[in-house]
């Protein structure tokens, strides 16, 4: 418990100490004192940080730590505090450290085919269009529907998410929620029912790229996300009548980002109820083999298109994420957690073999500031194997709209080393903009993308609270195309998508209008400079270890790439309810949010000394209390 226990010996004496300081005390400070104590007083010391530094209301501290410590306790337990894991776990949850270098790693890809002459049979070129009609897909995202959304309850609360029935909220409301959903919530069913009804007119199928429940994650449980994910399925099925191909996400499971590495674990963090939940809820949609997959694969599975040479491979991508604690447990580097790599190298090698396309979908972007370094560089090494299988890969989790592009050449990135294209879809939820979703032109020969339009609904509008109104924001092609002379019948594919990166650098109204539709116009923040520099490199970037993050302690916990990309802008132009601003989009109030919240007030030494002093008399009084039940014991 090495990390985090030094961190909370060392909170009394810390607090006005700089980043540095604090790392260097953490690497050299002793351990064992908290090491021994176990899961129940990790939980409750955490706890009493929590609540005495009132960084969350005391009910949101004891969920969201009760349900997450005892799996960073033992994660904590298995690693040492000098190790490469130790920084991980430092710069992923308290920003106070930067990554590691990546572990160098290859991954393992089947023999390429020798002719009679013992020469290899170059890999399968690139299908040509012949310029068919394009059909329509769709693209939706982090749906987070509340079912527990109460309309006329307090939209302007003290909690993560409001727009419920709290017991602790004051009445009358000040701000009284709405129908159908306000910017401090999340989507109340209506609303989620309103989308669906859109999309039905839309689409030949789509795809689903995870996150059904809601961010009360300090109070989710298995029944909730069970009961949850079921209901939606149902209304995914009666309202569109054609297939959908889900993936999931770091909020489908209980507690939240819990799927463990090693398949041993106790059965209060098993997740494998999760797979069989959603094996059975897909199958319908896909197939017998797929749902085996789906059960077998560690949620993952993959699946040919009727009527088509696509390939679908839906892959879970929570095994590379930074709060899935459960990836922090080792010293020894493990590389393919759940084989999920050699899963989608299986499948990308028939796909090959067998001359189709391949879309593969996920939660989690793989170049986004949330996703291990390590895992991102082997996942891009899949993509530059199979770049000429690949027409599509899609993603959601960052609740915003944006686009990711993988090179072969990451030290020269230009339109001739652009060889992917990640497309991430903005989110129903309205706590990060405006309710949106991506409809896709696809071509029928080729399958990759010809337009992209984002259609949305307007929270400020005057008849939205009566009925949400669609409309379509823009296409992609028709905005985007005219910056960088895309030819007639051109795809949107990688190269389009670098040129319109330097359509950006020199042209900043362009920009802006990409800045907007990020939140679909709904929670528009300045970028300039620094900040639009940022944006571009990470646009630039489906390799983690190149998208220019740098850690660092904020009260935003960073699991968005707009979290980095507006630190100055989140402190001077908040909200209505500012407060709001400190809960990041997809992640919620985990014990990630909290921590991180913890460690900048040490950093940038917002504690008072009185408040110092409770927490150390809490401290004292649980090293007491353990000490007595061990003299009990003997």
């Amino acid at each position: 418990m090495h990390l985090i226990a030094h961190l909370i010996l060392l909170l009394p004496s810390a607090l006005a100490l700089n980043p540095e300081t604090i790392v260097n005390a953490l690497k050299n400070a002793p351990s064992q004192r908290v090491a021994e104590l176990g899961d129940a007083a990790f939980v409750k010391t955490l706890t009493s940080a929590c609540t005495v530094f009132k960084l969350e209301d005391d009910d949101v501290c004891v969920g969201a730590i009760g349900e997450q410590g005892p799996i960073l306790a033992h994660a904590l337990r298995n690693i040492s505090p000098l190790g490469s894991t130790a920084t991980k776990l430092c710069e992923g949850t308290f920003g106070l450290c930067q990554p590691p270098p990546v572990n160098e790693w290859s991954v393992p890809f089947p023999p390429p085919p020798v002719s009679s002459d013992s020469e290899s049979i170059p890999t399968t070129e690139r299908v040509k269009s012949s310029g068919k009609t394009p059909f329509q897909v769709v693209h939706f995202s982090d749906v987070h529907i509340d079912r527990e959304y109460v309309p006329g309850s307090d939209a302007n609360c003290k909690k993560p998410i409001c727009c419920r029935n709290f017991a602790d909220e004051q009445m009358p409301p000040s701000e009284p929620a709405g129908p159908f959903g306000n910017r401090n919530c999340d989507s109340p069913a209506g609303l989620a029912k309103s989308m669906l009804e859109q999309i039905a007119g839309h689409h030949t199928w789509s795809i689903f790229t995870g996150d059904v429940v809601e961010a009360a994650v300090w109070i989710v449980n298995k029944s909730e996300v069970t009961n949850d994910v079921t209901i939606f399925n149902s209304e995914l099925s009666a309202a569109l009548n054609a297939p959908v191909f889900p993936a999931i996400g770091n909020h489908d499971a209980a507690p939240v980002n819990n799927f463990p590495r090693d398949a041993t674990v106790s059965s209060q963090f098993d997740a494998q109820w999760v797979f069989d939940l959603e094996g059975k809820e897909w199958e319908h949609w896909t197939n017998t083999t797929a749902s085996t997959e789906e059960t077998h694969e560690s949620g993952s599975y993959a699946v040919i298109v009727s009527g088509t040479q696509l390939r679908i491979i839906s892959v879970n991508t929570v095994y590379w994420y930074k709060q899935n604690f459960w990836v922090y447990d080792s010293n020894t580097p493990e590389p393919d957690p759940r084989g999920i790599f050699a899963f989608m190298v299986r499948q990308l090698q028939a796909a090959e073999d067998a001359g189709q396309r391949v879309w593969i979908i996920g939660h989690m972007p793989p170049g986004c500031q949330d996703a291990l370094s390590d895992q991102s560089n082997y996942y891009d090494q899949i993509v530059q194997r199979y770049k000429d299988v690949i027409a599509g890969q899609f993603f959601g989790h960052t609740h915003y709209d944006e686009f990711e592009i993988a090179y072969s050449d990451y030290k020269d990135r230009s339109e001739n080393t652009a060889v992917g294209v990640a497309w991430i879809a903005p989110a129903l939820t309205p706590r990060s903009g405006n309710p949106a979703f991506k409809v896709y032109d696809v071509d029928p020969d080729t399958y990759e993308i010809m337009d992209a339009k984002v259609y949305m609904t307007d929270l400020k509008s005057p008849v939205y609270q009566v009925k949400p109104e669609w409309q379509l924001l823009y296409s992609a092609r028709e905005e985007y195309g005219p910056l960088v002379d895309l030819a007639p019948g051109s795809p949107l594919d990688a190269g389009f998508w670098h040129r319109v990166t330097e359509a950006f650098e020199r042209n900043e109204t362009a920009f802006q209008r990409w800045n907007a539709f990020m939140t679909r116009e709904g929670d528009v923040r300045t970028c300039t400079g620094e900040c639009k520099k940022l944006a571009v490199c990470q646009m630039r970037a489906m390799r983690a270890e190149d998208n220019c993050h740098i850690a660092r302690p904020t009260s935003t916990f960073g699991d968005t790439e707009r979290d980095d990309l507006a630190q100055a802008v989140l402190s001077s132009s908040p909200n209505k309810s500012g407060h709001r601003r400190d809960v990041n989009q997809c992640e919620g109030a985990g014990i990630g949010h909290i921590l991180s919240k913890l460690s900048y007030k040490m950093s940038v030494g917002h504690a008072k000394d009185e408040v110092t002093k409770t927490f150390k008399g809490r401290l004292d009084d649980i090293f007491a209390s353990h000490h007595q039940r061990e003299k009990a014991d003997l």
